[in-house]
């Protein structure tokens, strides 16, 4: 008998539609118990799989998670090599990570950086999860992502096709530019979470961001459990959202 689901006391009918979280806190999980850092990116990636299946269930939309920014290729090349395996192994095991859970995994962010073998995996898992496009849940990993660099591509983008004649000056909009950003097809997060106490958005999704509501908790990323997701559901649905209006 399958078991039923503790929804926390969450309003299920006014629920953010689009969450994002930075996964942040894993290396002090790991200080704090005298462990090395690869420990607490190995806890927080069990943790991924927690949250994930819990937004699933309560009926979310989407899920962005940063896994890996372009910030992050500044820290020591143990670690960096520790967390590009550890994202390996969970896309070799995503389907037990989903368990019967059907989602379209996206994968965002600027993949050239990246090693051959992980980039195929990444495109074996985009191609297998594609059979559940329509399974109403997107589930987008931001590796290798920083929002600025996003931008500018996007912009590039535009300008090319402007050059080609492919579109005018009046068809250049926050619609257009927005269908050339990797969440393209994806609403704009109603809600970002970030876990371990800091209080900034790292280059994360900035145009995406305009109007999202922020929450902060001082509980790292390991030990975000899925009453602490519900308790930061429940402060959004606190929230008057205006996007301008009175």
């Amino acid at each position: 008998m399958k078991k039923k689901l503790n929804t926390y006391g969450l309003d299920l009918e006014n629920l953010p539609k689009h969450i994002a979280i930075i996964m942040d806190g894993n290396g002090r999980w790991a200080k704090k118990r005298g462990l090395p850092r690869s420990a607490g990116h190995a806890r927080g990636a069990e943790n991924l799989r927690h949250i994930t299946h819990f937004c699933y269930d309560i009926g979310v939309k989407a899920l962005t998670l940063y896994a890996f920014s372009t910030e992050n290729w500044n820290r020591p090349l143990q670690e960096v090599t520790a967390l590009m395996d550890l994202f390996a192994e969970n896309l070799n095991h995503y389907v037990e990570l989903m368990g019967d859970r059907q989602a379209e995994v996206r994968f965002i962010g600027e993949k050239d950086r990246l090693g051959d073998k992980l980039k195929q995996k990444m495109l074996e898992v985009e191609a297998y999860s594609r059979q559940f496009k329509d399974s109403g849940f997107v589930l987008n990993f931001a590796i290798n992502y920083g929002s600025r660099d996003e931008i500018l591509r996007a912009a590039k983008q535009i300008a090319q096709d402007y050059k080609n004649g492919k579109i005018s000056l009046d068809e250049i909009d926050a619609s257009l530019f927005s269908e050339h950003l990797y969440t393209h097809g994806v609403p704009d997060p109603d809600l970002l979470i970030r876990p371990s106490g800091e209080q900034r958005i790292s280059n994360f999704l900035l145009w995406q961001c305009a109007y999202t509501e922020f929450y902060y908790s001082d509980i790292l990323w390991p030990d975000f459990k899925a009453k602490n997701l519900a308790d930061a559901i429940k402060e959004y649905q606190k929230r008057n959202r205006r996007f301008g209006k009175v």
